[in-house]
């Protein structure tokens, strides 16, 4: 009765993009997916296609997308899911054009195990199976520079909620947000962050695979806008030199059924011995994860020291030199609880990112993994010797590190699956290897003129 259930929705979901495209005229739906890196991919349909694309999915040739099929595997099916049909806001022309995510198939109709989105949703029905749900919200930080050529010049010189900020700056994030909210992706609060240049935008609490759909459709929402002001918007994680880099803290939060698996008002933490397990989850294999939540070169001028990133494997309530927090709650709202994790950055890709997260987390509490001492010092202050004699470990410090942490770890082998996790490992010490035989220009400055 389950499956019959499901396809009537589905059917019905169909029926209504198919009324919707009749009823706004839409000349073109874009089918929207990602590579394992996170890039955005799209091809668009016309709507006399879209019964076809519900019915069978439309191919296209998987060889040519960063972790998908071989050549002689090359045929691919895209299935468009219908309850994430939008139309495109930025758009301002006459002839609407809408979107909808697509599921990745194979020729034979079977799920592709190479598919982001299919990693995330497998990883989310093994916690439907131990009778948790998990809502994410995101604080999704980027700059706003002049161009994208030469060096990165920032459109301001304001900082942390400066309210003089120029209008063009204020102006970019109040369009930003209009238009998120013009495809059903709600906002929780905005500021100008520290940075010359840079912004926050935080996205209010939903399920997992909603939000790391909202999450693709946020970064190309802010670009889209930006350059209609001609700006140009980066998530590039450290653009600058000698300022704060923009990360992802994720709030992460389980619950069974309606009620918040990690609320306990009256514990001294808030926090109930599946929050205290999930958190020593998350610190357990956090150097592994760094790999996927930071998964760029450049990721790693961002968490160093002096400049707010995590760089410690440690929790703390009001800590923000920690990797995990536990924001405080009133009792009233205990149903707000939630871990934040501190790490990650909006250039990665959101599916793999949150299929990790949690995959730790629940291992923490599958194996009932205790809680380390809370970290009530400045971090930051601390030598090697005294974070050792803490017991504190420090995160990867470069991309070449947090690959070899991710090929010791079963569990994220098991949670991204084969041929993601071996992709991963691939493209990432290609990546890290070009890095490391690069000329910079920092060498030159130094060097060239006295070697």
């Amino acid at each position: 009765m389950e499956n019959d259930r499901s396809a009537a929705g589905r059917r019905r979901a169909d029926e209504y993009v198919l009324r919707t495209v009749e009823e706004r005229s839409v000349r073109f739906i874009r089918m929207w997916f990602t590579d394992v890196q996170g890039s955005l991919k799209s091809f668009a349909i016309t709507p006399a296609e879209l019964e076809v694309a519900f019915d069978e999915g439309m191919t296209f040739d998987g060889s040519v997308i960063e972790g998908f099929s071989r050549v002689q595997e090359a045929d691919m099916v895209a299935r468009p899911d219908p309850t994430t049909f939008e139309l495109l806001s930025w758009r301002k022309d006459d002839e609407p054009v809408a979107r909808m995510f697509c599921d990745i198939l194979d020729q034979s109709g079977a799920t592709f195990a190479g598919d982001p989105r299919q990693v995330l949703k497998r990883n989310l029905a093994r916690a439907r199976a131990a009778g948790f749900t998990l809502h994410v919200s995101p604080e999704m930080e980027f700059f706003y520079l002049r161009s994208s050529e030469g060096t990165p010049e920032p459109v301001d010189r304001v900082g942390y909620f400066d309210q003089n900020a120029p209008e063009a700056t204020a102006g970019l994030r109040r369009n930003t947000i209009l238009t998120l909210e013009a495809m059903g992706i709600p906002v929780e609060s905005s500021h100008h962050e520290i940075a010359p240049g840079q912004q926050e935008i935080d996205l209010r609490a939903t399920d997992a695979l909603t939000m790391a759909d909202s999450i693709i459709t946020f970064r190309t929402a802010v670009k889209e806008v930006a350059h209609q002001f001609g700006v140009y918007a980066t998530f590039m994680p450290k653009p600058i030199r000698g300022v704060n880099g923009s990360g992802m803290h994720t709030h992460l939060s389980l619950f069974e059924g309606d009620v918040n698996a990690f609320a306990a008002p009256d514990d001294p933490f808030g926090l109930t011995a599946v929050g205290r397990s999930f958190i020593a989850g998350l610190l357990h294999h956090a150097a592994a994860m760094t790999a996927v939540t930071n998964p760029w070169v450049n990721s790693y001028k961002r968490l160093v020291a002096g400049f707010e990133a995590p760089v410690h494997i440690c929790w703390a309530r009001n800590n923000r030199s920690a990797l995990v927090r536990v924001p405080p709650v009133p009792a009233a709202k205990a149903a707000s609880t939630r871990v934040e994790y501190r790490a990650p950055d909006p250039a990665c890709n959101p599916y793999l990112a949150l299929s990790v997260m949690l995959a730790a987390g629940l291992d923490g509490i599958e194996r009932g993994l205790e809680l380390p001492v809370e970290a009530a010092d400045n971090l930051y202050a601390l030598g090697e010797e005294e974070l050792a004699a803490l017991g504190v470990r420090s995160l990867p410090r470069t991309l070449g590190e947090a690959v070899t942490e991710l090929e010791r770890s079963d569990l994220l082998r098991e949670a991204l699956g084969e041929h993601t996790f071996e992709h991963l490992l691939r493209n990432k010490r290609r990546e890290w290897a070009e890095y490391c035989a690069e000329v910079t220009p920092y060498e030159l400055d130094r060097h060239l003129g006295v070697l």
